[in-house]
Order: structure tokens, then sequence, then C-alpha cells
């Protein structure tokens, strides 16, 4: 199995994420205007995440909570019935549509399609050296930590969840992502891509139940 070099995964990256910005655009503008209808606020929700070589870049997403909401709590991390997640906010990251303009992420160069999760630039700070591994590449959209908990919310404690995601979640997520780019190739690029494609039409179909 090929690993996937820079160059040919930057290559890949490009050549799937512009198309496919095209293709979503019409989709993306009427999500945004769903979102700037159900609450006041902007559509995108900006935030800072870890890069690359731990450098910090400004990560794009549509924005799921009230326009306060990263100001009302301390903690990173969002609760499944979190009080600051708008009712388009909830559908929303239950089928992981809020994540689609970090494909603009993707073509500027600061994210890939495929890779680890990007995390909060204080939660990195906690990092040992050998987690700090994973700063050695992009951050993608999706990848084996992103599939394996998408559905995190639901494993977060109420009471205290940034503890609970530190001690429990986190170095689970750091473990996949480590071993992802242990073996990193074209073909699991591909696979985890595909899985991704999917996650979407699997929630929506759970939510018509």
């Amino acid at each position: 199995m090929t690993a996937v070099g820079g160059s040919s995964k930057r290559a890949l990256d490009l050549a799937l994420s512009a198309p496919l910005l095209l293709i979503l655009s019409p989709l993306l503008v009427g999500l945004a205007v769903a979102v700037k209808l159900d609450s006041p606020g902007p559509a995108l929700y900006r935030a800072q995440r870890c890069g690359y070589g731990g450098c910090p870049f400004t990560m794009y997403k549509l924005r799921t909570m009230v326009d306060t909401g990263d100001r009302d709590n301390s903690s990173p991390l969002t609760i499944s019935d979190d009080q600051r997640l708008t009712r388009a906010g909830r559908w929303l990251r239950r089928t992981r549509l809020d994540e689609l303009p970090q494909i603009y992420n993707v073509i500027k160069g600061e994210m890939s399609l495929v890779g680890p999760r990007p995390e909060d630039t204080g939660l990195v700070a906690l990092y040992t050296v050998q987690q700090r591994r994973v700063l050695d590449c992009r951050p993608g959209v999706t990848g084996l930590s992103q599939l394996h908990f998408k559905d995190e919310a639901l494993l977060l404690s109420r009471d205290d969840p940034t503890g609970g995601y530190v001690e429990r979640i986190l170095p689970r997520k750091v473990a996949l992502d480590l071993y992802y780019l242990e073996r990193r190739s074209l073909f699991l690029d591909l696979r985890i891509i595909a899985r991704t494609l999917f996650l979407p039409l699997k929630k929506m179909g759970r939510s018509t139940r």
C-alpha cells in the first residue's frame, strides 16, 4: 500500500476540495441562511485551532450556538444537551454539515481532507511529546478519530466535560490519529472520505424515523 506523500496528498486535496466546494455552494448558502434565520448572529463560526507544526489557524464552521455561546462557558467542548445550541445547530451537528466550510481551509492549505482532528490550542498544550507527533501533518476535515467519535457530545460528562474529555477521550483520539499517521495511504484516505460522505445520510435517515 503506497503511503501518501506531502505533494501527492496536497494534489488530492485540491483535486477533490475545489470541485466539491463548487458543487456544495448552493447547499452552503441555504444552510447559512437557515442559521441566520434561526438565531441572531453571523452564519460562520471562527475557531482558533492548532495546525501543522503547532501553528494556530482560524477554522471555519457553520455557527451552531447562540452568538455569545463561545463566551458563556469557559469549556471549549459541547455536551449533547448544551443549552447554547440553537435548533438549527443541533441538526447541523447531528448531520456533521456544520463542518462543510472547512473545505475552504483545505483550499487555503491549512487543513487536509483527511488527517488528525484539529484541536483547541489550549488542549494541545497538554499533549505529551509522543502525542505532539500528530502535528507533523495538516489536520483533517475528517479522519479516523472524527469517525470513531462522531457522537462525542454524548460521551461528555455534564458536570466536568473538559476534565472527562482530557482524561478519557483525548488520549484515545490522539492514539487513533497516530495510528493513521503510521498507516496513511491513498487507499485509506479514500476509504475515510467515502465513509464520511455517507455519514450525513445515515444521520438524516435516523432523524426521520
